[in-house]
């Protein structure tokens, strides 16, 4: 009975906006990030130390290479194999990543997701949609006023071919890690980030234009404290 609730879940779940979703026409452009650093002056213990939720931010500018570093910090590949900087149930990599992106330089303010082998973007919607992210989030201001917004979901289907129940689990974990990822490479770059769970799901996946087969997970905005 157990697998059988959770199978059904996986199916019906992410398509639960797919009329909503599918009206967005997808823009085409695609842009190429500054290389990642892979050292730093920042230790890892340092960052742990330092990192805290913060949510108001000063009205600067991420520069193009702190955002391409933030990405590859969540989603980067490591190796030519394609293994990427947080670990993943059976190397299947469920999650998708995307930028809300509304003050960040050389970048025009819109929505686009990560291509992680490319370490590119390719845009999803042209214009500043930081104010329906954090409408769709319950009214979370820091998310319209930082200058970027980074969004998870996941395709559990990817990860439930081979571990059927315990996907949904899986998936969830994973995205906690590429989190994590984001805060404390935030933190090496001297800025500041706040994770959020609390939205509503159908919002944010229209919001941001995912296809039917993506759930929404997780919210993670950065600014310059």
């Amino acid at each position: 009975m157990r697998r059988s609730l959770v199978v059904a879940a996986l199916c019906v779940a992410p398509l639960s906006v797919s009329c909503r979703s599918a009206q967005r026409p997808a823009a085409q452009a695609t842009i190429s990030l500054p290389a990642p650093k892979h050292s730093g002056t920042v230790s890892v213990e340092e960052t742990l130390l330092k990192r805290r939720s913060v949510r108001q931010y000063k009205n600067q500018a991420l520069t193009l290479a702190e955002l391409a570093q933030l990405l590859w910090a969540a989603q980067g590949t490591t190796n030519e194999a394609g293994r990427r900087t947080a670990p993943s149930a059976g190397a299947l990599y469920p999650l998708e990543l995307y930028a809300v992106v509304g003050n960040v330089k050389d970048l025009a303010p819109g929505i686009y997701k990560y291509v992680t082998r490319e370490h590119q973007l390719r845009q999803v919607a042209a214009g500043d949609k930081r104010a329906e992210l954090a409408a769709a989030a319950l009214g979370q201001q820091q998310i319209a006023q930082g200058p970027v917004s980074f969004v998870f979901s996941g395709v559990y289907a990817r990860t439930a071919g081979r571990y059927k129940e315990r996907a949904v689990r899986y998936v969830h974990m994973e995205a906690g890690h590429a989190a994590q990822n984001i805060c404390l490479q935030a933190v090496a770059l001297g800025l500041s980030s706040v994770v959020m769970g609390a939205f509503e799901d159908a919002r944010v996946k229209s919001v941001v234009g995912m296809p039917d087969e993506e759930a929404a997970l997780y919210l993670v905005t950065v600014g310059k404290p």
